[in-house]
């Protein structure tokens, strides 16, 4: 079976949603599905159907996350030597060379990513082109604008 990298962050958010899912969500539409059938006629009870079509929304989330969750590889970049080389987990500042603008992303599992706090999925191609590599390299890649190059100015494990 594959494993799923995801890094500590990531795991602890899943763990996280799994509960709210479980404690919170499950029992209140397992309620609100009681207080629709206490109205009679289930038949043509749109607050009926909107419950249970809410319900099978929530168990599938329950069964996607518990999923995940299993066959999670956890990867805490903290404990990462990884000689200064990109890799899953680690911090990346990168320097545009067309615009000389940099950024900073982390490059994570997937379900974590976020490009607006600078989280990019393992998955993409900015971060399957960085991957391997160490600060000082030029590295190109396709992007939606045309190829891009960008040099990698740092590489961290936090």
């Amino acid at each position: 079976m594959n494993k799923l990298p995801i890094t500590k962050a990531g795991e602890a958010q899943l763990k996280a949603e799994l509960h709210r899912l479980k404690t919170i969500e499950r029992p209140a539409i397992s309620e609100a599905i009681a207080e629709a059938r206490a109205q009679g006629d289930i038949s043509e009870n749109a607050e009926y159907d909107a419950a249970k079509e809410k319900q099978s929304f929530i168990e599938g989330r329950i069964l996607e996350i518990e999923g995940k969750l299993a066959i999670a590889q956890v990867i805490d970049p903290a404990t990462l030597d990884a000689g200064g080389r990109v890799v899953f987990g680690a911090t990346v500042e990168i320097e545009d060379l067309e615009t000389e603008k940099r950024s900073t992303y982390q490059i994570v599992g997937d379900d974590e990513a976020d490009l607006k706090v600078g989280k990019i999925s393992v998955s993409s191609p900015i971060a399957r082109a960085l991957i391997g590599k160490s600060a000082g390299d030029i590295v190109e890649f396709e992007a939606p604008g045309g190829v891009r190059e960008v040099e990698i100015i740092d590489v961290q494990y936090v």
